[in-house]
């Protein structure tokens, strides 16, 4: 592997490792860091499309206090999570905001967290939500801390991967399995967490207004979900951003370049909007990249989504995913060089 291909390669890893380091939790939480405990993907495909469904109280739910059910459903049907969940945090965390400890009311605990979903004044700058409109963010105000946790959880997957979006929110297993026990309570027992680590169902099907050619190419890509990235990989069992690029384009008798920084030179340069199936979107993500130099790329798919190998810890690390991000640097079509377009016309005779 020459130089060149090391510092690109190197960048790739670097771009989607920065990128997940943005979405490190820093809630209280009082258990450390870890992956594992339900959070590997299966096999097949999950159906998420009701992931984000909000269902119906149960007697259990008569215990919440008037005014926080409200808000938990109010935000729920907001930001699309099961207002259960959100019970249940509250009830977790603060009892709902009866507790009588130390940074509830005000003030914090020992660990910083304040407010009765338990936000450190980082995470809270960060994500607050004024969600009584009144201008201001108060974390220690209910109608402003619960549509916070909702749209925290939706920041780090829910509800789609929603055991993986409230383990981010406190970093123990333990407390992902009581939160839950307590939102099957509210509900009567009739709930079902999502949790697809792996292949959403909704992601299989192919670009209808894509060619044949452009069908081979992304199935290539999509059939490479559940693989690990790793960087420098080359296939099969494993891929960085750029390999799985190369490699899709392969599948189809076309050969592109290998790296990030060589493929973002060598298609033709589109519009964003302009955006088709087989495009390369690229990405100013990590150290060192920039808008003329990106470090990242992925594929277009269509409506907004884009397969790509994002890093060794994403979950999915290759997988279907928006590529609307505010890194997004642009996109180019390989297909529209010339030369390219006399080989596809030659493999076509």
């Amino acid at each position: 592997m020459n130089r060149r291909l090391l510092i690109a390669g190197a960048l790739c890893l670097a771009a989607t490792a920065f990128a997940a380091l943005l979405i490190v939790p820093v809630l209280f939480g009082t258990s450390r860091f870890m992956f594992g405990g339900g959070m590997a993907g299966g096999g097949g495909c999950v159906d998420t499309s009701g992931a984000g469904a909000q269902p119906a109280a149960a007697n259990d739910a008569k215990a919440i206090p008037a005014n926080y059910l409200d808000l938990y459903k109010g935000a729920g049907r907001a930001y699309g999570i099961p207002w259960n969940v959100l019970a249940g945090i509250g009830k977790v965390e603060t009892g709902h905001g009866t507790s009588t400890l130390p940074g509830v009311k005000s003030g914090e605990n020992y660990a910083g967290a304040g407010g009765p979903m338990q936000f450190l004044a980082a995470t809270w700058k960060s994500f607050a939500v004024d969600g009584n409109k009144d201008g201001r963010k108060d974390r220690y105000d209910p109608a402003d801390a619960i549509p916070t946790a909702a749209a925290y959880l939706k920041h780090n997957g829910a509800p789609q991967r929603m055991r993986t979006a409230i383990f981010q929110y406190n970093h123990s297993w333990e407390y992902v399995n009581l939160v839950l026990d307590w939102a099957e309570k509210y509900v009567g027992g009739d709930f079902k967490v999502v949790q697809a680590n792996g292949i959403d169902c909704a992601d299989n099907d192919l670009p209808q207004n894509a060619s044949e050619l452009v069908k081979k190419i992304i199935t290539f890509a999509m059939a490479q979900r559940g693989k690990p990235y790793v960087f420098g990989a080359n296939g099969p069992d494993a891929w960085d951003c750029s390999s799985l690029i190369q490699a899709a384009y392969r599948s189809a008798g076309l050969a592109i370049p290998r790296t990030t920084f060589e493929q973002w030179p060598y298609g033709v340069k589109v519009g964003k909007g302009k955006e088709l199936p087989g495009d390369l979107v690229f990405f100013n993500s990590g150290p060192g990249t920039s808008s003329n130099s990106p470090g990242h790329v992925g594929m277009v798919i269509g409506n907004g989504k884009m397969i790509v190998a994002s890093c060794s810890t994403c979950v999915p690390a290759i997988g279907v995913k928006t590529y609307k991000r505010p890194d997004w640097v642009g996109v180019t079509r390989p297909l529209a060089r010339p030369d390219v377009q006399k080989k596809v016309d030659a493999l076509a005779g």
